[in-house]
């Protein structure tokens, strides 16, 4: 079986709330931070590749009227909050052991994917990555489940894909793909055993 893994939420912490809280301790200003900056579309640009981080910075300034320096100071914290799921990377390499094909599928701003690059040395476990920034196309659009399955010549109905976004896993089902909206490490796994997977 193919099994493609969303990264932030599922093999990686996201925890945006949590990472805003370190930083700012006012809670109107810990919603106005979430609203125009984590969930603003400046956002998915980064993830897109099609923004620059300084031009992110300077937009988020204009809207949120932080200084550019707080502003820069927040988007450093992104990066190393970025923390394994020890229990995920373990089932990585459970199912990589039963002779699973592993790939990667993430929405990611340049900046997180190069930290988690340079860090963490699961990667060896996937046959192909597929990151946002680097092609320029975004989960859920079908373009990029599309993309995935051309590059590595794989059949939908073969291939399961976890996420922990349900619009995400709910687009790859359109292409045949077996969908799992991850919750935690165990749920995952229990749905992998109960499609015969482990």
């Amino acid at each position: 079986m193919n099994i493609i893994f969303d990264l932030g939420g599922v093999v990686v912490a996201w925890e945006p709330e949590a990472i805003i809280a370190n930083v700012f301790t006012d809670a109107a200003l810990q919603a106005r931070v979430l609203a125009e900056i984590i969930e603003h579309e400046d956002w998915r640009a980064l993830d897109r590749g099609v923004l620059a981080r300084q031009d992110a910075i300077v937009r988020a300034v204009q809207r949120t009227g932080l200084e550019a320096h707080v502003v820069d100071a927040f988007l450093c914290q992104v990066p190393p909050a970025l923390v394994v799921i020890p229990e995920t990377v373990a089932l990585l390499y459970r199912l990589k052991a039963r002779g699973h094909k592993l790939f990667c599928l993430s929405n990611m701003h340049v900046a997180s994917i190069e930290h988690l690059e340079r860090v963490y040395t699961f990667w060896e476990v996937f046959e192909g990555i597929v990151i946002s920034c680097r092609i320029h196309l975004l989960k859920p659009e079908l373009a990029i489940y599309a993309y995935l399955l051309e590059k590595y010549e794989l059949n939908g109905t073969e291939t399961v894909f976890i996420d922990d976004m349900e619009v995400n896993v709910a687009a790859a089902a359109q292409f045949g793909i077996h969908p799992i909206q991850f919750e935690n490490p165990a749920q995952c796994e229990r749905r992998l055993q109960e499609l015969g997977c482990l």
